[in-house]
């Protein structure tokens, strides 16, 4: 097994942008998204039913006194009446209030579509999955930040923002209301008479403001908190997929008892997350849920010194108190959402530093020397004084200087941790730090075989034409399935599967030379693909690959325990403490992570 950088030993640091940056991050995706024109007029749409929602709420309000008065007088055709303007008004609330609920599930749906396409878009960029993978933290777990996070963040910023818009439409449509009836509050105090202008307004503005504060300074925590718990649970859900795809190692080797302490130890993680979480939401509660039972006899209580003056009547009184609570409920939006608030400041976090960081994958590192790719008009492949440099030193060819010709047959070897993975990345532009020049055939595109193929979801047929503009005969297909030992695979072309999980690993290596065999590429570069096979499958592979590929040039790099005849001409790869080593960078977007497995072990 050939040494590479894991994601603990990558030079890369992480820390987390501003909000000004992930709501600028966000509003890109958003700008640059197919659906945008239907999201923006779907957010047309349910402003237009929120102020007419408002103007209802505003005629429901005035209806209060009228009916109060009436029934105050036992005005029995009054009342009657009354109860018909009240049904008219309730029944178009009724109908702004469903299409307002369609509207809102039609911004979470394409707010949705929107954020997770470009998500994938920007992360399915040539390489940009493969360099994240080694940008540290940000780089772990990347399913759940575009499928539960930015879905999370869709539902969060749908229900927030419309409830903030309908709060500041109430907020206009009933503080003039509310206004206008402070007016008439005089208060009689020792033989003297006070009116304070708008007093119902600054009453209901200076409780609603003492309230949130308090629920910001006890709820503000939970931003950490949340994002905290996300994290620890993406960590739980990879333990889980890890222990579910390697059952039967672990059966073999006796480690569930291994396994099962890691996946408690995980779920330790997420359980002291969420025990943070909770202790915060019951802090929250005293103030919250204290305030919520005040409401209930704070605007009678502020108004009731002059209902009491005899200044206003029963219905004068109901109607201040509906328009009390109407801008005390505008006002109070952030008290009655801190907990969501919090919630979605910490998955915009998530989401909006997750893209951040796959923009800033392609420059990381900017300052570190890059490996020069160009072609050369003469067909061949050259390495001039190749340097391909990691964090533990400099992984280069023994030979500065290195010309393969078309149909060349060559077998570059070195010791386990010379890099030669690492070198199989460089030169497919995977990993572009080092030094020197690799100039590749003028008009031709390589074929890489890594040693752990991959296969897309579909058909067996599907799978051999993967990324081919021509189809293949199907007499061609079972040839070479035949001429590597998958003889029983030519019956199953048109069964859908997944490939990795229904073939061994040996089998998976003898479809993926299959597939090779049958693009017929001019140059082939092999990452230790080899390596695995035993001595016959091994000359079945070579037999078929110079039947099949007489005049390829194919390219090695593995153990070197091979046939000489097949690779008359050899490489070494070397390690060079004293070459270029990769330096560390600076990721800007990231996010709170837990502490290494072993740390938390420790711990």
């Amino acid at each position: 097994m050939d040494h590479t950088p894991s994601i603990e030993q990558a030079a890369f640091s992480v820390e987390t942008s501003r909000l000004s940056d992930q709501l600028a991050a966000i509003r890109l995706a958003l700008k640059a998204s197919p659906v945008r024109r239907r999201l923006l007029w779907a957010s047309i749409g349910i402003v237009g039913v929120i102020v007419a929602t408002s103007i209802g709420q505003v005629l429901l309000n005035r209806w209060n006194q009228p009916f109060y008065d009436a029934l105050a007088r036992r005005d029995l055709p009054g009342f009657l009446h009354q109860l018909m303007v009240f049904a008219a008004i309730a029944g178009s609330l009724l109908v702004l209030n469903v299409g307002q609920t369609w509207l809102n599930q039609t911004i979470r749906l394409k707010l949705r579509e929107a954020l997770t396409l470009d998500l994938i878009d920007e992360w399915m960029r040539p390489a940009r999955a493969f360099r994240l993978t080694h940008a540290g933290a940000i780089g772990v777990n990347p399913d759940q930040r575009m499928q539960q996070d930015a879905g999370h963040l869709s539902d969060l910023s749908t229900d927030l923002g419309v409830g903030l818009l309908q709060s500041f439409i109430l907020l206009v449509s009933f503080i003039g209301v509310l206004w206008e009836l402070s007016s008439g509050f005089v208060f009689h105090v020792g033989g003297h008479s006070l009116e304070i202008p708008g007093y119902m307004v600054w009453a209901a503005i200076l409780y609603a403001g003492i309230a949130s504060w308090l629920s910001w300074l006890v709820g503000r925590p939970l931003i950490r908190f949340n994002s905290d718990r996300y994290t620890r649970e993406a960590v739980l859900r990879s333990s889980v997929v890890r222990v579910n795809e390697n059952v039967d190692a672990i059966a073999l080797a006796h480690g569930e008892a291994d396994a099962r302490r890691q996946l408690e130890l995980d779920l330790g993680g997420v359980l002291d997350a969420m025990r943070r979480i909770y202790s915060a939401q019951i802090n929250l509660s005293w103030v919250t849920d204290a305030y919520g039972w005040i409401t209930v006899v704070a605007p009678i209580l502020v108004a009731a010194p002059v209902y009491f003056a005899g200044d206003i009547s029963f219905g004068g009184l109901m109607m201040a108190v509906g328009a009390f609570n109407q801008v005390n409920s505008s006002l109070r939006w952030f008290i009655n959402n801190i907990g969501a608030i919090a919630d979605w400041r910490a998955t915009l976090m998530r989401v909006a530093d997750f893209r951040i960081a796959l923009g800033e994958t392609d420059i990381l590192h900017a300052k570190q020397k890059r490996i020069a790719f160009g072609e050369n008009a003469n067909g061949t492949l050259t390495f001039d004084k190749l340097e391909v440099a990691s964090p533990d030193g400099c992984t280069r060819l023994a030979e500065t200087e290195v010309e393969i010709k078309a149909g060349e047959r060559v077998m570059i070897t070195g010791d386990p941790r010379a890099g030669k993975t690492l070198f199989f990345r460089a030169i497919a532009g995977l990993w572009p730090w080092g030094g020197g020049r690799i100039g590749m055939p003028a008009g031709e595109t390589p074929f890489f075989v890594p040693r752990t193929p991959y296969f897309p979801l579909g058909t067996l047929r599907d799978v051999l034409n993967h990324a081919e503009g021509t189809k293949i005969d199907d007499d061609e297909i079972s040839a070479v399935l035949g001429e590597v030992g998958l003889e029983r695979l030519s019956f199953q072309l048109d069964r859908s599967a997944r490939w990795e999980h229904e073939l061994a690993d040996d089998e998976q290596r003898l479809l993926a030379f299959a597939r090779l065999a049958l693009r017929k590429p001019k140059w082939v570069i092999i990452d230790e693909a080899l390596d695995t096979f035993d001595g016959a499958t091994l000359r079945r592979v070579l037999a078929m690959l110079q039947a099949r590929l007489p005049h390829a040039a194919i390219l090695n790099i593995g153990r070197g325990l091979h046939n000489n005849q097949f690779f008359p001409r050899a490489l070494t790869i070397v390690k060079d403490s004293s070459g270029s080593a990769l330096k560390p960078a600076r990721l800007r977007a990231g996010a709170i992570e837990p502490p290494p497995v072993a740390a938390r072990a420790k711990k």
